[in-house]
């Protein structure tokens, strides 16, 4: 099955220059429906109020951790607890990728990364695109 790129992408990361890359770097990879979030709180708001097919998260924000709202989202009973979750991070701590899969992540990026990256780790979770 293709992967739909009109399907919304939620990203979430405190640090605006990142949002604007990954948003960059979705756009040159065909994805035109990203949404952002500053904080996990702000993300939990977001995607109860609309579907979305990916969300890709920062691990470390204030004053909802990437960590906690996938922590959130899985434990929900929504429609959203199955969304294809990516989490990205600065730190590639052995122990942070363990809990990260165990709260139920799909896929982990660290930082830094390039549009290579970013399609293959979507494409792992979604699909070839």
């Amino acid at each position: 099955m293709a992967v739909d790129k009109n399907m919304n992408v939620l990203i979430v990361d405190d640090y605006t220059t990142m949002l604007r890359i990954i948003k960059n770097l979705l756009k040159q990879l065909g994805f035109d429906n990203v949404d952002e979030a500053t904080d996990g709180t702000m993300a939990l708001e977001k995607i109860k109020a609309k579907p979305y097919g990916l969300v890709i998260s920062d691990w470390n924000m204030e004053p909802m951790t990437g960590y906690e709202f996938l922590k959130q989202i899985r434990a929900s009973s929504e429609p959203y607890k199955t969304v294809p979750f990516i989490m990205i991070t600065a730190e590639s701590k052995t122990e942070n990728v363990i809990a990260a899969k165990q709260a139920g992540v799909n896929n982990y990026i660290v930082k830094p990364f390039n549009a290579e990256t970013l399609k293959n780790k979507i494409a792992a979770v979604l699909g070839d695109f």
